[in-house]
């Protein structure tokens, strides 16, 4: 008891100090030995001093404080210069002045590399850019009524480029993959979630990021008179699924129903071009075509529609399953319909 009493008596004589930034260690003997106490009119007190107004709800004051002594400072080689523009970034953002903070912290990134303030400063460009994908808008003349969205998005790619292979690094990869997921921007999806699988082969989020890869491909198809490369890219992506992961089965049957849809929307988009060649009176092509279309997608509804034509037509031999001859002379457009079929 009449150490405990003589603790709090040490505790209440040394508050007045505390509160200056002095600080203590308890000894083995019991005794608190003062260790360190920045001095009034160092840089470390200078510091101390913003720290103290961030945590005093007073941002406004510590950014003054700060430029002042940055514009002393900031080209010298003061070791205190990344914790100075740091917290003076701080400072700003917690003043709701995130796009002036990021001046500060590109600042530390680009200059101070090397120092703990780094990834700190890169983790505050995370939260920012995602506050702006979030909708939150740039202030103009004082007013945020600026789309910010694009900053958004350059901040968090610059994450992932500044901290590659790293927990927010993938973390960032996921949320703008998600962002343009979200927006229906599905080209820009695709590609990013093509981009998170070769960088981050072993996450646990790769399973995911093939199936939505798989589904923004099968979006971008608008129909059969429309580009088919999403339809291609996403057959190859579903082979590649089945191989990667055989033994699934919660999935299987949504494995399955993808394939089928996407081998009908192909036919269907081959039908499409065969009926082109007919509309224009180029015969021996529209066959052609229609011949490949019964080969390659035998069990969809194209082929039934693509074998009544035919027979219409008196293009049938006795298996209306047989490959039929190519024209003698195929016209050049042939070549750039054998690759939007393939």
């Amino acid at each position: 008891m009449i150490r405990l009493t003589a603790l709090l008596a040490i505790l209440l004589y040394t508050a007045p100090a505390l509160a200056q930034g002095t600080e203590f260690t308890l000894e083995d003997d019991g005794a608190w030995q003062q260790t360190a106490q920045p001095l009034p009119g160092t840089d470390e007190f200078v510091m101390w001093q913003a720290r103290k107004l961030l945590a005093e709800g007073k941002p406004g004051k510590a950014t003054g404080l700060l430029s002042d002594w940055l514009e002393k400072n900031d080209r010298s080689r003061n070791p205190y210069l990344a914790e100075a523009y740091f917290l003076r970034g701080e400072a700003r953002l917690a003043n709701d002045r995130e796009y002036k903070s990021l001046e500060d912290f590109e600042m530390v990134i680009r200059d101070f590399s090397a120092t703990p303030y780094y990834e700190r400063a890169v983790r505050r460009e995370y939260e920012i850019g995602m506050a702006y994908l979030g909708g939150l808008r740039r202030r103009f003349l004082g007013v945020r009524i600026e789309n910010a969205r694009l900053t958004g998005e350059e901040l968090i790619i610059r994450v992932q480029e500044r901290l590659p292979g790293s927990e927010l690094a993938e973390q960032a990869a996921l949320d703008l993959a998600q962002h343009y997921y979200d927006r229906r921007d599905l080209p820009l999806a695709a590609e990013m979630y093509s981009i998170f699988r070769v960088n981050y082969p072993d996450s646990q989020h790769y399973r995911f990021a093939m199936l939505r890869e798989i589904e923004c491909q099968i979006a971008r198809f608008k129909g059969p008179r429309y580009d088919g490369s999403g339809l291609i890219d996403a057959k190859l992506l579903i082979e590649e699924y089945a191989e990667t992961y055989p033994g699934e089965t919660v999935r299987a049957g949504i494995i399955d129903g993808l394939e089928s849809w996407v081998d009908e929307s192909a036919a269907q988009q081959t039908l499409e071009t065969a009926k082109w060649y007919l509309k224009t009176g180029d015969e021996p092509s529209a066959r052609f075509i229609l011949a490949r279309l019964v080969r390659r997608h035998a069990g969809s509804d194209a082929a039934g529609e693509a074998v009544a034509i035919m027979m219409d037509r008196g293009w049938l031999a006795a298996d209306p399953r047989a490959p039929l001859p190519a024209p003698q002379d195929p016209d050049p457009a042939d070549a750039d319909a054998e690759e939007v079929s393939r």
